[in-house]
C-alpha cells in the first residue's frame, strides 16, 4: 500500500506540467557556420544546443544528430554528446552547453544545404523532455 501513494501523487503532478512549453528552456543556434564559400573549400557546420536558467541537456539520456547532404562531404555523418567541444568533465556540478563543429566540401558549384535530425532530452529538477528538431543549413558556393 506504501507504494501506491507515489505513483498516485506523480500522476496527478502530471497535468500540471501539461501546459509547459519545454521549447521556452532552451535554443538551438548554428552561429559560426560558414554561409558562402568558394568551391573546392571547406566549410563548417556549427550546432549549438543553449539551456536557459533552470533546464540542461541530459547527460544521461541519448542525443543524437544525424547530418545529410546531397552536394557536401561531410566529415561526420552521426553525432552524440561524446562529440561535445564542451564536455561535462567527472566531478562538475554543471552541466555545459553542448556545442558541435562539423567540417563539410561541397561537391559543386552552385545553392547547398546540409540537413540535421536532433534528438537530446532537456531536463529541469522537475521534468525531463524529449526533443526532436529538423534544422537547413543553406550554403552558397561561388
Amino acid at each position: 500500500m506504501h507504494f501506491l501513494l507515489p505513483a498516485v501523487l506523480l500522476t496527478m503532478s502530471l497535468p500540471a506540467f501539461a501546459d509547459v512549453d519545454v521549447a521556452s528552456f532552451y535554443e538551438v543556434t548554428t552561429e559560426g557556420s560558414t554561409t558562402r564559400l568558394k568551391a573546392g573549400e571547406a566549410g563548417k557546420i556549427v550546432i549549438s544546443i543553449r539551456a536557459k536558467t533552470g533546464a540542461h541537456v541530459s547527460d544521461e539520456a541519448p542525443l543524437k544528430i544525424e547530418l545529410s547532404s546531397k552536394q557536401s562531404k561531410l566529415e561526420k555523418e552521426k553525432l552524440t554528446l561524446a562529440d561535445s567541444l564542451n564536455p561535462r568533465k567527472d566531478g562538475e556540478k554543471n552541466y555545459p552547453d553542448p556545442r558541435f563543429e562539423v567540417p563539410f566540401t561541397p561537391t559543386a558549384q552552385g545553392p547547398t544545404t546540409v540537413e540535421a535530425k536532433m534528438t537530446f532530452f532537456i531536463c529541469t529538477e522537475k521534468l525531463c523532455s524529449r526533443q526532436t528538431k529538423h534544422l537547413s543549413f543553406p550554403v552558397e558556393v561561388m
